[in-house]
């Protein structure tokens, strides 16, 4: 249907109603595309004014609703029912005679406002007609003529009310056949055309929009389950580099003061790491291998290094063919100071009792060398502030793989490593108790390697010297986890453990689907060497690729406990597959086509 609203008297004065017919109802009557008009008119009194409405047929089978109101007092009397009506409006025509200026000065000055505030929320378009042959002719364009106070409106005036209200003006001169159905009527019927244009079109959206809440919708897939989060552990080098000082194992070196009433214990490898001092102290370089004379210069003036038997205290962990060496501290201020010394050596950390203390021993000249050619330390705020990050891991790798001060000599694969006691008994347990306990390995220089290849067994001394491990590869790193392991250096195993996780995370799933690397065999081996964390993980990983995995022949050598874990936590899960095969079967079938069509 179609909501026609019009305002305004277009016939010449109130006293020929019942003999001129209106602007709409001409329409009506004279138009071949109108049809079933009802003429039996109705009148609504709002207020003490009469709305008048009736109804045709028009294009065949497209009701019209026409509400006339003559006059615009009823804007005063009802404005709620106005703004209704023109909301409801689909076209809306206002008209006025054009010999009564009268009432178009009134609806300009009183009812134009009102007419664009009703407009404001209303899209229908507006057509202004103005009826009637204007009596006194041409009007004069004379600014100083009076003829402009005539009682006709001039086109001009009725133009510029259409720009007002933004409508279509149109001038009917009279009403025949001419200005109502070809003038008239061809504006009215574009409206009517683009109005049902634009209710066809939301009409479609609408039904479009209702088929497609009810349209079946394709199964949700869930993201799958999160995989347990594997966290690393902190670093303890330091810490057991000074638990080393403490116990004494492994110690060749033993310091002296001149009546040899004390004697502090500590290990070449730490010492000679740190400090060129130390190397030319028990020979590991000679005067001609520096060019600052004056290293040898401290050396001599605050040590002295005894033959003889050096070790009247016990040594574990030292092969009897590895000699100790007494070393006698000539200063005896320096003597008196040297455990926290070994302690700032071992561990970094600065632990001179007091701040007068500290100022005294690096006032004195040879303490203050000593720190100048080991830490460059030259004053006490230095010792205060500086934040030393501790360098025993980078200065003793390089002695690893090297036969300078090696003690142990271990043989794999026909092939020998060299390594330091000390190193491998401060960072490594098993091997702490193989060279401290009643072994064949604490007295013997040549230990025998078995289970672990050759490259595995240095990338594990290697970790044991430096505190950090980069495995080539997956395989690589499960091999450096199995060794970790066997000697329980948990630290590394769960470096390995996470290098695993990484690389395969970052896995494409093509490339999951190409490789042959066995995720399945590592699961075994995780599981078999007590990586409980890692073998959880990799089933996650497994399920969670399941459609990849589940294609792979290694797929059938999972246990059934393992099986049925996957199947457990398979993504996409069995239901999510079943739900989109139904979808899929919904959406080819010959009714689901139909509906397309």
């Amino acid at each position: 249907s179609i909501s026609i609203v019009a305002f305004g008297n277009e016939r010449d004065g109130f006293s020929e109603d019942g003999q001129q017919p209106s602007l709409i109802w001409s329409y009506l009557g004279r138009s071949a595309l109108i049809s079933q008009i009802d003429s039996s008119l109705s009148a609504s009194h709002v207020g003490n004014q009469v709305f008048i409405e009736y109804q045709a047929y028009a294009f065949g089978n497209v009701r019209l609703m026409v509400h006339d109101c003559s006059v615009w007092d009823m804007f005063d009397s009802d404005w709620y029912t106005s703004c209704r009506l023109i909301g409801g409006a689909d076209i809306i025509v206002i008209k006025y005679w054009v010999n009564d200026k009268t009432s178009f000065q009134e609806l300009k000055d009183n009812y134009v406002p009102m007419l664009k505030k009703a407009l404001n929320h209303c899209s229908a378009p507006v057509i202004i007609s103005a009826v009637g042959a204007r009596k006194n002719g041409v009007p004069c364009t004379c600014p100083l003529c009076n003829s402009d106070r005539r009682s006709c409106v001039t086109t001009s005036e009725g133009v510029q009310l259409a720009k007002e209200l933004g409508a279509t003006y149109l001038e009917l001169h009279t009403l025949n056949d001419f200005y109502i159905q070809k003038y008239f009527g061809g504006v009215l019927e574009y409206f009517m055309i683009q109005s049902l244009n634009q209710k066809s079109s939301k009409k479609m959206k609408k039904r479009k929009k209702t088929q497609k809440c009810h349209r079946v919708q394709p199964p949700q897939l869930e993201q799958p389950e999160k995989m347990p989060i594997l966290k690393g552990e902190a670093s303890h080098y330091n810490a057991d580099l000074h638990n080393l000082l403490c116990c004494c194992q492994c110690a060749d070196v033993a310091f002296y003061s001149e009546d040899l009433s004390t004697a502090v214990q500590a290990h070449k490898i730490i010492l000679c790491s740190v400090s060129h001092l130390f190397m030319l102290l028990f020979g590991m370089k000679s005067l001609s291998d520096t060019h600052d004379a004056s290293i040898m210069q401290l050396a001599q003036n605050l040590f002295a290094v005894e033959a003889g038997d050096p070790f009247p205290l016990s040594s574990r962990g030292v092969p009897p063919c590895v000699l100790p060496v007494r070393v006698v501290v000539k200063d005896s201020v320096f003597c008196s100071c040297l455990p926290d010394i070994l302690h700032f050596i071992y561990s970094g950390r600065f632990l001179l009792r007091t701040a007068l203390a500290t100022h005294f021993l690096l006032s004195h000249e040879g303490i203050s060398l000593f720190y100048q050619f080991i830490f460059q330390l030259n004053t006490v705020k230095d010792c205060k502030s500086h934040q030393i990050k501790w360098l025993n891991s980078t200065s003793l790798r390089l002695f690893f793989n090297t036969p300078v001060l090696a003690d142990v000599i271990f043989k794999i694969q026909g092939a020998t490593v060299p390594a330091h006691r000390a190193v491998l008994v401060a960072h490594c347990k098993v091997m702490a108790a193989m060279f401290n306990g009643n072994y064949l390995e604490a007295n013997s220089i040549l230990v025998p390697v078995y289970g672990v290849s050759k490259d595995t067994f240095l990338s594990f001394l290697e970790y044991l010297y430096t505190d950090s491990c980069c495995p080539a590869s997956i395989l690589q790193a499960m091999s450096l986890l199995i060794c970790a392991e066997m000697y329980q250096v948990m630290r590394l195993q769960h470096i390995c453990e996470l290098y695993i996780i990484t690389q395969l995370q970052s896995m494409p799933s093509r490339e999951l689907a190409s490789t042959s690397l066995s995720i399945v065999s590592l699961v075994k081996k995780a599981k078999f060497h007590n990586s409980d964390c890692l073998s959880t993980w990799l089933l996650h990983f497994i399920a969670t690729n399941y459609l990849i995995f589940s294609q792979k022949p290694e797929f059938q050598e999972l246990s059934v406990e393992e099986r049925s874990f996957v199947e457990m936590h398979r993504w996409p899960s069995n239901l999510y597959l079943k739900q989109l095969a139904d979808y899929r079967n919904y959406i080819h079938s010959q009714k689901c086509r139909c509906t397309v069509m």
